[in-house]
């Protein structure tokens, strides 16, 4: 064995063992939160019906009654019905769909792309650094709706678009924290012995920095997720997502807006369905930001 090699294998400490309760890796103390098991429960729940709502739904969401438009709440719509007669409850229960369709590739294009440029650019430094973050802060500062508005007009609306142009706006923001947290660790003396070890930087990101940083990208991850959704939502509202009369709820609250002195319902339980999904996923995300913090 070289001295190098030797030094290498003095320097490098040995693994932590997963930690108990007050620990930061060990799940178990998370999973007793309350608040966690709470955004779980409400996440699964949503899941569930964006998976099986055609059989949860009382009715069909685009079927039309004129007869029985703007009913309140009760009786035999239990949220009530839209101008068009359309029962509120299943078009929410069905509004679940193209939300958790759209928000959760979105996440996943930009945490992927952003933690891969995050690594490399903590890892390498140098020139390479210095250009992708200076396009990063670009993409940064550039307003997002702008982006949106000419993404949408250039490729026309649709879910494709939607995920591209959120996932796009999420790149800048994972990159930097992924990149803030392998600066972290390569400063630490096991990154230093794999150095003296000869391993290249594939091999650094992939045995040593990555492992370590999986708590952030996996907060990361969930945090975009909540935004995903709350901006998938905006997005329709606005205009530029799903369709005029989807049953999603961002474009439900747009199609209703101006019915809200004289039915209340047709946009409060579309609202209080983005607001309950996001809620969930930003008390997972807050549990597991403080579990990571306790590293």
């Amino acid at each position: 064995m070289s001295t190098a090699e030797a030094d290498a294998t003095a320097v490098r400490p040995p693994r932590e063992p997963a930690r108990g309760r007050h620990g930061s890796r060990h799940p178990r103390g998370v999973v007793r939160r309350p608040s966690f098991v709470l955004g779980v429960v409400l996440l699964v729940g949503w899941v569930v019906v964006a998976v099986f709502w055609p059989q949860l739904a009382p009715a069909d969401p685009m079927a039309q009654h004129p007869s029985q438009r703007m009913l309140g709440p009760g009786g035999g719509h239990l949220f009530g019905t839209d101008q068009f007669g359309r029962d509120v409850l299943s078009r929410v229960l069905a509004g679940a769909r193209p939300v958790l369709a759209v928000a959760p590739l979105a996440t996943a294009l930009g945490v992927v792309i952003g933690s891969l440029l995050g690594l490399v650019c903590g890892v390498r430094r140098g020139l390479f650094d210095e250009i992708v973050m200076r396009v990063v802060d670009v993409f940064a500062v550039f307003p997002n709706l702008v982006a949106a508005v000419v993404v949408v007009a250039l490729l026309g609306r649709s879910a494709t678009t939607l995920i591209l142009v959120i996932g796009t706006f999420f790149v800048p923001i994972v990159t930097r924290s992924v990149r803030a947290a392998v600066l972290v660790e390569r400063e630490k003396p096991y990154v230093e012995a794999a150095r003296l070890r000869g391993e290249p930087n594939w091999s650094l990101l992939g045995r040593e920095v990555l492992p370590n940083v999986t708590p952030t990208v996996l907060v990361e991850a969930t945090s975009r997720l909540g935004d995903a959704i709350f901006a998938a939502a905006t997005l329709s509202f606005l205009g530029l997502g799903q369709p005029p009369g989807s049953p999603e709820w961002g474009a439900a609250v747009a199609d209703n807006r101006v019915f809200l002195q004289q039915a209340w319902w047709t946009v409060l339980f579309p609202a209080l369905a983005v607001a309950s999904l996001v809620v969930s996923i930003a008390l997972i995300a807050d549990n597991l930001r403080e579990q990571a913090a306790r590293r």
